[in-house]
């Protein structure tokens, strides 16, 4: 017997982006600059049942179930990232599978990108500047890093404690 795990509740919803290809519908989205497939629709388009037993081979940070808009109705769906897409085409081989891979990467993702390359969620890289010195930071997704091989610039080295024994501590306090 399977032992199904539940589902994280759907709370994420996301307004589709729709393409077609030879005349069927693939629902897209985009969270935190990453594709997202419905799984219904990508099923449909490899000529496979691709249910949520099929997706269970994926990692858990490739699939997820959302609210999902399209044609002005709300549906929960269940949803597959980018790298779960090519590893469901590379487990469910057709040689169909091919057209569609390069379909999807050359027009689909290409779109996508494109779409919501002007979002703040890129990458930006600033300077800051520190007395006598200033460093390479980069701010994405409300954080900012800071390269390893800098953080000496960034935390000052602790001073060196001097290693005097307890009793010369003790002594120096009597009077």
């Amino acid at each position: 017997m399977l032992n199904v795990t539940p589902c994280v509740p759907c709370t994420a919803h996301f307004e589709a982006i729709l393409f077609f290809r030879h005349h069927r519908m693939l629902r897209a989205a985009v969270s935190e600059a990453q594709a997202w497939f419905c799984l219904a629709d990508l099923a449909r388009l490899m000529g496979k049942a691709l249910d949520e037993r099929a997706t269970l081979k994926l990692d858990a940070d490739q699939r997820r179930v959302v609210w999902l808009q399209a044609n002005g109705e709300w549906c929960r769906q269940l949803m597959v990232s980018e790298s779960g897409v090519f590893a469901l085409l590379v487990h469910h081989y057709v040689p169909e599978n091919r057209a569609l891979r390069q379909w999807l990467t050359h027009e689909v993702l290409t779109v996508l990108r494109d779409q919501h390359n002007v979002t703040l969620d890129n990458p930006k890289v600033s300077q800051l500047k520190w007395p006598g010195t200033s460093l390479s930071v980069l701010h994405w997704r409300d954080e900012s890093w800071i390269r390893l091989r800098d953080m000496p610039n960034v935390v000052p080295e602790a001073a060196p404690r001097s290693k005097r024994s307890l009793w010369t501590h003790a002594f120096r306090r009597q009077p």
